[in-house]
């Protein structure tokens, strides 16, 4: 990348990448613009001071983990379910972006405002998918946060999902995701006493 015209997209695309592997405490002005073969002022064209820098990644991340694949999704086919897409890509994806970002999200509050945002984003889309189908808000709601901890666990698992073993997870989220019966459970408002 030995240029001196760089965009601030750029340095964006190439700090998501130093992130994801190298974690948040790479994320400063001089080993970046080192390995992208560029001087510092190439960077402070773009941003005023490295706390400038942190907040576009992390607004970055937001536009690449939730608003593209809420907008693509919405963007499927009819015939696609918009739900199991988005259970499949979430469960194919890769981790390590995630996995960096709450790391930082746990040493830093701006990070950690950043990912209760794109948190609420994200329930918020699986909770409209959900009550497309039919069921309470409540239900609806409980449903998403329910696949979202499933997600954010996965996310943070050191463990990988063998690709044999996806199908039938998938169905599994699936079923629990729309299964009406749910309902019918007893109800835990003992717990709320």
């Amino acid at each position: 990348m030995a240029t001196d015209q760089l965009s601030a997209q750029d340095w964006l695309d190439f700090g998501l990448k130093v992130l994801a592997k190298s974690g948040f405490t790479a994320l400063k002005a001089e080993p970046l613009a080192k390995a992208m073969g560029v001087s510092r002022g190439s960077f402070y064209w773009h941003f005023a001071d490295i706390g400038a820098f942190h907040a576009a990644i992390l607004e970055h991340w937001r536009e690449v983990a939730a608003e593209q694949v809420i907008a693509s999704l919405d963007a499927a086919s009819a015939e696609a379910d918009p739900l199991l897409l988005l259970l499949q890509r979430a469960f194919t994806g890769r981790r390590a972006l995630e996995k960096a970002v709450r790391s930082w999200a746990a040493a830093d509050v701006s990070a950690r405002v950043a990912v209760q945002a794109i948190d609420r984003r994200r329930v918020d889309y699986i909770e409209r998918l959900l009550a497309a189908r039919g069921p309470a808000p409540d239900v609806a709601r409980a449903r998403a946060q329910i696949l979202y901890w499933t997600f954010v666990g996965f996310a943070l698992s050191e463990e990988a999902l063998p690709e044999k073993r996806l199908p039938a997870l998938l169905d599994e989220l699936m079923r629990v995701a729309i299964d009406e019966r749910a309902g019918d459970a007893p109800s835990c408002a003992v717990l709320r006493e």
